[in-house]
C-alpha cells in the first residue's frame, strides 16, 4: 500500500515508462499475435493494458479521460501507445490535483472488499506489470525486440557485446 503521494507516483513514473518503453515496440502486425486463438491477442493484451487504468480508478472519486473499454481492439500500434501515454498523463494529473497523503488510506470497494486508495493504487501498477509480462513473452513470439525493463534484456545485453547471463 502506498502510504504518500510521491512515493506511488516516483513508482508510477517508473513503472509506466517501461510500459510505455513495451508498447513503443509493438508493430501493427503483431497485434495479431496470441498463444492459442483461446488467448487474448497481443493487441488485447496492449488494449486492456490502456484501459484498465480508468477502468481501476474508476472505483475511486478519480475523473479523467481515458478509455474505459477494452474492446474492440484498435489496429494500429501507435495509437495503442499514444493512448497509454494520455491515460496516464490524465491519471497522474487526476491524482496530483485531487488527491493527497490522507486521501490514500480513505476506504473504497473494490471487487466486493473495502480497502484503502493506497492499495488500490498498488493494484494498478501490480496488474499492469502482470500484463506487461504477457505481453514481453507475446512479443518475443511475434519476432520483436524487447526492452529492458528492470534490467537490461536479451537484445540489450547484446548491444553491450554481452551474452544474457543465464537463468
Amino acid at each position: 500500500m502506498f502510504l504518500t503521494l510521491d512515493h506511488f507516483l516516483s513508482t508510477w513514473d517508473y513503472e509506466a515508462g517501461a510500459t510505455q518503453r513495451i508498447l513503443n515496440h509493438l508493430t501493427d502486425e503483431s497485434l495479431q499475435q496470441e498463444i492459442t486463438s483461446e488467448n487474448w491477442t497481443l493487441g488485447r493484451t496492449a488494449w486492456h493494458t490502456v484501459a484498465a487504468i480508468r477502468i481501476i480508478a474508476s472505483n475511486t472519486n478519480l475523473t479523467f479521460e481515458a478509455p474505459v473499454e477494452d474492446w474492440p481492439v484498435p489496429a494500429s500500434a501507435a495509437f495503442i501507445a499514444d493512448s497509454y501515454q494520455q491515460a496516464s498523463a490524465a491519471f497522474v494529473h487526476a491524482v496530483k490535483s485531487k488527491w493527497n497523503d490522507s486521501t490514500l488510506t480513505e476506504q473504497i470497494d473494490f471487487l466486493g472488499q473495502h480497502i484503502p486508495n493506497g492499495s488500490l493504487l498498488l493494484f494498478l501498477i501490480l496488474h499492469q506489470s502482470h500484463h506487461r509480462g504477457q505481453l514481453t513473452v507475446l512479443m518475443r513470439q511475434a519476432g520483436l525486440s524487447v526492452p529492458g525493463i528492470y534490467g537490461p534484456s536479451k537484445e540489450e545485453w547484446a548491444n553491450f557485446g554481452m551474452e544474457a547471463p543465464k537463468m
